[in-house]
């Protein structure tokens, strides 16, 4: 019965820690405007609104026919675009992180980059104690209220929109909000998997 107990006890912990690594989530660089000159909001102020956590992945949607750098410090700091450490081509460029600590990201056009296109991101260590949150959405602007007396309109039936297609690099549209990737659903089903194996436990003591 012992070995039994501390057999379920080692396969709690096991699925506790695979549940904790699974939860991954992309995000789109800038929001909204995506990875372009001039944004509505600073990138590395976008940066700082977000928790990113290894296996995340970074989504950089751009306008033009440019490359995403991954560049040390120094290089983020004088916009080096000559000796990248890695860099990024295609339609949607994307990243993901493979450990916690800094990345520096600069704009593969070196005049982009001392226009301000460049990103730095921590990514943090995994903590299993602490509930993660969906990537931060950009802030909308307010909603006016109509003046006292008056009378709002009444708002028109919502009719759903078929989905944009987002084939290779073509889209020029708004960027979609930041959603929890794939392996965030299997995380749910690894949640239920985990309630079943702990009633185990209790119903052996």
């Amino acid at each position: 019965m012992k070995m039994i107990k501390s057999f379920m006890w080692s396969m709690l912990i096991m699925s506790l820690y695979l549940w904790g690594s699974s939860q991954a989530y992309d995000f789109y660089v800038g929001g909204r405007d995506g990875w372009v000159l001039n944004p509505s909001e600073n990138f590395n102020h976008w940066a700082e609104r977000n928790r990113f956590q290894i296996n995340d992945t970074l989504i950089f949607k751009k306008g033009s026919n440019d490359s995403v750098l991954v560049v040390t410090k120094e290089g983020y700091n004088k916009c080096d675009t000559s000796s990248p450490l890695e860099r990024i081509d295609g339609g949607d460029l994307k990243f993901k992180f493979d450990r916690s600590g800094p990345f520096f990201f600069i704009s593969g056009d070196q005049c982009s980059c001392e226009k301000g296109q460049k990103l730095i991101v921590v990514v943090l260590a995994l903590r299993h104690h602490a509930k993660r949150t969906p990537p931060a959405v950009s802030p909308s602007p307010p909603i006016a209220t109509p003046p006292t007396g008056l009378t709002a309109p009444v708002p028109a039936p919502w009719t759903s929109l078929p989905p944009t297609s987002t084939n290779g690099g073509s889209n020029h549209g708004s960027a979609p909000a930041p959603s929890p990737s794939s392996s965030s659903l299997l995380a749910l089903a690894s949640h239920g998997y985990l309630l079943v194996l702990a009633s185990a436990i209790v119903c052996l003591f």
